[in-house]
């Protein structure tokens, strides 16, 4: 998969201590990138927009997705984290939040390199229950996900291009692309 903007490249994503886990790092990488894929499609004029007044807006979006990432590397991973007073870019511009963003993931990605299969599987606190490290950050992934595919949505009621996140978009598509969309390609084995 092919991005417009690719602010993690493959070159930049280190190697796992212990080979099995290194899908983390290029799937959490992966995920940045895609992240940073759809803010760019914002402009400064966007980020007071919201589709209903019990939704959030953009830049309450973006500001979540900064402070909840932190939240989660830091208080149930144990990561070593920004104070969250330095979380939020100075300037709420597109620009800033997807910088800040990226150089969150960057160290991040350092320190997920570093885990070994003994770190990963352990049970710690995950709000009121006990969860295994992996199991908290697949939850990460999937909640960064989720707030990224209502951003999709967002960039849908404002007529702007939705950006390829897992394969071609109605705006986007490239030769060799194959979705599925058909019976016949759902057969493919």
């Amino acid at each position: 998969m092919m991005y417009r903007h690719s602010p993690i490249p493959e070159s930049k994503i280190p190697f796992a201590a212990n080979p099995v886990f290194q899908h983390l790092l290029d799937i959490y990488a992966g995920e940045t990138n895609k992240v940073i894929s759809v803010w760019r499609e914002f402009s400064g004029e966007d980020l007071s927009y919201s589709p209903h007044r019990r939704s959030s807006t953009i830049l309450e979006q973006m500001r979540h997705q900064l402070l909840s990432e932190r939240r989660f590397f830091a208080e149930f991973l144990g990561f070593t984290e920004p104070d969250p007073s330095k979380i939020l870019p100075k300037e709420p511009t597109v620009d800033a939040f997807t910088e800040t963003v990226r150089d969150l993931a960057m160290h991040r990605l350092d320190e997920i390199a570093s885990k070994d299969e003994k770190w990963w599987l352990e049970k710690v606190r995950f709000f009121d229950v006990e969860r295994q490290r992996i199991w908290i950050f697949w939850r990460r992934v999937l909640h960064t996900a989720h707030h990224r595919a209502q951003l999709t949505g967002y960039l849908r009621m404002l007529n702007k291009p939705v950006p390829p996140v897992y394969g071609p978009t109605a705006d986007a598509t490239w030769i060799g692309a194959d979705p599925t969309n058909t019976e016949d390609a759902a057969r493919r084995a």
